[in-house]
């Protein structure tokens, strides 16, 4: 029986790349000089800890952060981006999540459009993904694209796809 896996997962070479190179930018930058301003990743939280003087700065070190991610070909819908904290003196921190996997909310929403589209495939939530099964490879591409028009807030994937 055909099947594909709805995945979301992101590249995270590219993402430590991207957070790298911003380190490195935020070095160089004329405007950044003698401040607390630096972006680092946990790569085994998945979070990126952006550091700065103030609101303003975070907003600055996130616009690079989001350029370098984009030159890299990361899309940034991969970001949760949590809020921004302080952390002692006049040094603000905002911790962004790197998205990995489908929630149980999201991968819900899709089982429900697939379902309420009464589409021959069934969608049965996998640890972080969704496998969609049906009797024709046709059927399959339906669902694709159904997911691929109606779910925009999430940079979804599809592999694993089986005849």
């Amino acid at each position: 029986m055909p099947s594909f896996d709805t995945v979301l997962e992101t590249d995270l070479v590219k993402v430590k790349n991207a957070v790298e190179n911003t380190a490195k930018e935020i070095g160089t930058r004329f405007d950044f000089k003698g401040t607390a301003a630096s972006a680092e990743l946990k790569e085994k939280d998945k979070e990126i800890i952006l550091i700065g003087d103030g609101d303003f700065q975070i907003e600055q070190i996130h616009d690079i952060l989001r350029n370098k991610l984009t030159k890299a070909g990361v899309d940034v819908r991969f970001l949760d981006i949590g809020k921004v904290e302080k952390i002692g003196g006049d040094k603000v921190k905002q911790i962004t999540k790197v998205r990995d996997g489908i929630e149980t909310e999201e991968a819900k929403k899709i089982q429900q459009l697939i379902k309420g589209n009464k589409m021959k495939v069934q969608a049965a939530i996998q640890e972080g993904k969704v496998r969609v099964t049906g009797a024709k490879r046709d059927d399959l591409q339906a669902a694709m694209a159904l997911i691929r028009a109606e779910i925009k807030d999430l940079p979804l994937s599809f592999d694993n796809f089986r005849d």
